[in-house]
């Protein structure tokens, strides 16, 4: 039996080899996605007057791929136009998002284009969280930010956290490019200080986005259904080579909201 697909091969990158199966992201039984419209399998309609329209298809969202690929139980915890802010400020009490009976093994965040691009939020840095007080972190994305992960933190202390950086589109401005650069060193400031966290770094290793691309997968400003799918694969392929790379760090995962573990592992 070849075994080397379960191990890391020595200088293996990222997203190297797709697991469209998932891979070992099918041992993570629950799951909650934490986004905008990238997150909410949004499609973008116009009408006879040119006007668009915006539409939440959670069916076609990356994370409900993710379920059917794997079997698991996913969460779409996301809206078109979300922000860190806003899921503090109020719709995550409004759609009870915070509720333990959702608490999941892993939480995948995709936040950052509405915050960063859109409204221009002052990104910020990893010191304007306060990891005790997270209420008392700053009003930049970095603060908001961090409150959304410790929120989640407090619902499931163990659970898994993948921060997904934005990837290059051929059509990023000198300006959007350094925002996603910044926000990519952000999120793994964060992760250095935040156990168990992990970032999916899509501005170093995804695709990027050119016109051949956008033809494919985008339909308008958003992705359309293939877009979705292979967003899918993208992010699991990802997660499966941090599984592999840290698989001490994943060795306990079965345990994650149950009240017994091993003392024999890293928990």
């Amino acid at each position: 039996m070849d075994m080397t697909r379960y191990y890391l091969q020595n200088g293996e990158k990222p997203l190297d080899v797709l697991k469209p199966d998932g891979g070992l992201v099918k041992s993570l039984r629950s799951v909650a996605c934490i986004g905008d419209s990238l997150s909410s399998g949004e499609l973008e309609s116009t009408n006879e007057r040119g006007e668009s329209g915006y539409h939440d298809f959670f069916e076609y969202s990356w994370g409900q791929f993710i379920a059917r690929a794997c079997g698991s139980r996913v969460y779409n915890f996301s809206r078109g136009g979300m922000t860190a802010k806003e899921m503090i400020d109020s719709w995550g009490n409004e759609n009870d998002i915070w509720n333990k009976d959702k608490a999941c093994q892993a939480y995948i965040f995709a936040l950052g284009v509405n915050d960063l691009i859109n409204i221009r939020q002052p990104l910020g840095t990893v010191d304007d969280i306060d990891f005790t007080y997270p209420e008392k972190s700053a009003e930049t994305f970095a603060g908001y930010y961090g409150r959304v992960l410790l929120k989640f933190r407090e619902v499931q202390p163990k659970g898994r956290f993948f921060l997904i950086s934005m990837p290059k589109d051929y059509r990023d401005s000198e300006t959007v490019l350094e925002l996603k650069r910044g926000m990519r060193d952000l999120l793994g400031d964060i992760a250095d200080k935040l156990e168990f966290t992990y970032v999916i770094d899509l501005f170093e290793y995804g695709p990027v986005y050119d016109e051949k691309f956008v033809k494919n997968f985008y339909l308008s400003g958003h992705l359309n259904v293939m877009g979705y799918q292979f967003t899918s694969e993208i992010v699991m392929s990802y997660i499966d080579w941090i599984m592999r790379k840290y698989p001490e760090d994943f060795l306990q995962t079965g345990f994650i909201g149950f009240h017994s573990h091993n003392l024999n592992a890293k928990w």
